[in-house]
């Protein structure tokens, strides 16, 4: 046989550049930012290696390294010094995330992104005010309505610290809709929302739980977080936020759910954003630990994936790795 269609012809070097069909940039990754008030030195994460929490006054340096790699755009995770019911310490003008932000945007180019959830502030781990009787029953979780104004004063807190956009992460029903009328009635009509706007209860969380102090004290988060089973229900959740005023469309975890993140990209032309999560980060450097893969190269397809799938922009703790290799 000698066939004429031979694909192999546009797989030369030199060749295979000019056709392939993805490209992934330093400017399409978002670094994940741990700030913690509870400290003044460093603490490396245990179960995410190269990552660490770092004190208010090393915020500024930590996000200075980050630009230095390309990446120019960080997420800003908190870590109070105390915690209570209701997760007061979330809207605080001198909480952890605002006093970062502030000195952030006061020293540096960086795009500052705010995570906006009250689970690392609340005393029992959970994204919102609770129910009566939460505690004792499981059937009971978070009230949502409740959650709603807590979630926009949050909101509004983080824009007047200078956030350049904010990601409620709380899967909170009407939570676009209550934070962008907030940002508005307060002039904040510039600030962005990146929605999560899929986000499921998944088991790639764990080490994030770790690092940000957020795992629920007890139950867990199914009544509010996606079933990974669905996948129809993700473009149900993410018409409401668009309808609500959501800008970016995020879809967590990344990997498991291309799909998802490919039929979101058919649907809408919002941009649409992909959380590369601590569990997939980890998962990976482990197996590369025991030398069963190549790091680098598998954290690069990884991403790449995620871009070929519909992904405009990657949040992801390979930012920092993969960018000088872009």
């Amino acid at each position: 046989m000698h066939p004429t269609d031979r694909p192999r012809r546009l797989r030369r070097d030199g060749v295979r550049s000019l056709v392939s069909e993805t490209d992934l940039d330093a400017t399409d990754l978002v670094a994940p930012v741990f700030v913690d008030a509870t400290t003044d030195e460093r603490v490396p994460i245990e179960s995410m290696p190269g990552h660490e929490r770092v004190p208010v006054d090393e915020a500024v340096p930590r996000v200075e390294e980050v630009l230095s790699t390309g990446v120019e755009a960080v997420m800003l995770f908190g870590i109070p010094e105390s915690k209570d019911h209701e997760g007061t310490r979330a809207w605080a003008s001198d909480g952890v995330v605002q006093r970062a932000t502030r000195a952030i945007t006061a020293e540096t180019d960086a795009t500052v992104i705010t995570d906006l959830c009250l689970c690392e502030y609340t005393d029992h781990g959970h994204c919102g005010v609770l129910e009566d009787e939460a505690r004792d029953d499981p059937t009971l979780t978070v009230d949502n309505d409740a959650t709603l104004d807590l979630l926009a004063r949050t909101a509004v807190s983080q824009a007047e610290a200078g956030a350049d956009m904010v990601a409620p992460s709380s899967m909170t029903d009407g939570m676009v809709g209550a934070i962008r009328t907030a940002l508005d009635d307060a002039g904040f009509d510039d600030v962005a929302i990146m929605s999560y706007a899929a986000k499921y209860e998944s088991a790639f969380y764990g080490p994030f739980r770790d690092a940000a102090d957020g795992a629920p004290a007890f139950g867990d988060r199914r009544h509010y977080q996606m079933d990974p089973a669905n996948g129809r229900e993700a473009l149900r959740e993410v018409r409401l936020d668009v309808e609500q005023g959501a800008d970016v469309l995020m879809v967590k975890p990344g990997l498991p759910y291309l799909d998802v993140v490919r039929d979101i990209r058919r649907e809408f032309d919002h941009p649409v954003a992909a959380y590369n999560v601590s569990g997939e980060y980890a998962m990976l450097h482990a197996a590369a630990e025991k030398g069963w893969l190549d790091l680098e190269a598998v954290a690069q397809e990884s991403l790449l994936s995620l871009k070929r799938a519909g992904a405009d922009l990657i949040v992801t703790y390979f930012a920092e790795s993969v960018a000088p290799e872009c």
